[in-house]
């Protein structure tokens, strides 16, 4: 019974960092004017970009960043520097790379850092460390499944919604994105200034 508590509760954790919503409405967005089989297809390597970075943290996260010399701090700074030129992309319309229907870009920007980002890092390693491996292996498992449902149904929910009030949810959702990647920045410095502080 304390298992399954446990896993839900890593379970809630994990979906509310991920924010799957917040990336069906980027989902639709950069895969515009693709076929519904490469959006299928965007959506199901959106979702594995995520869960094999997620792996990787979740079991070598600690070790990962003391082989490169990288502190926690700098990862999430230059996360949040990514996410906020996303979200500026949605609130101001803007397009600083590259869109078209034979890329991967979907995959990319969505699995990581709109879906595995700092804050998703962050977590796997804590819950690693506070529950051992298994329950957060499976709440991982469970929260990217709900993420890729999600995505599938995408298209759908923009047909039942329409397009312009996807387009102004979008807007809202990029402004909520760019503030969040304002928190990890700003975190990450707080961060830096206490690692320096403290030497």
């Amino acid at each position: 019974m304390g298992t399954l508590v446990y896993v839900l509760k890593s379970f809630f954790l994990l979906l509310f960092i991920l924010d799957p919503f917040l990336g069906a409405v980027v989902f639709i967005t950069l895969t515009r004017g693709m076929e519904r089989r490469e959006r299928l297809s965007q959506a199901f390597l959106s979702v594995a970009v995520a869960f094999v970075l997620m792996l990787v943290f979740l079991f070598s996260g600690k070790l990962l960043f003391g082989l490169l010399g990288v502190s926690f701090s700098s990862f999430m700074v230059a996360g949040g520097v990514i996410l906020l030129l996303l979200g500026i992309e949605e609130i101001l319309g803007l397009e600083f790379s590259r869109k078209s229907a034979d890329t991967k870009v979907a995959a990319v920007v969505i699995g990581t850092p709109l879906l595995c980002g700092p804050g998703a890092i962050t977590s796997v390693v804590i819950l690693a460390e506070k529950y051992g491996y298994f329950i957060p292996l499976l709440a991982v498992g469970l929260a990217l499944f709900v993420t890729w449902v999600i995505l599938v149904l995408a298209e759908t929910i923009a047909k039942v919604l329409g397009e312009r009030i996807i387009e102004v949810f979008s807007r809202v959702m990029g402004l909520l994105l760019a503030a969040m990647a304002v928190e990890y920045v700003k975190e990450g410095i707080l961060q830096m200034i206490a690692e320096i502080s403290g030497k």
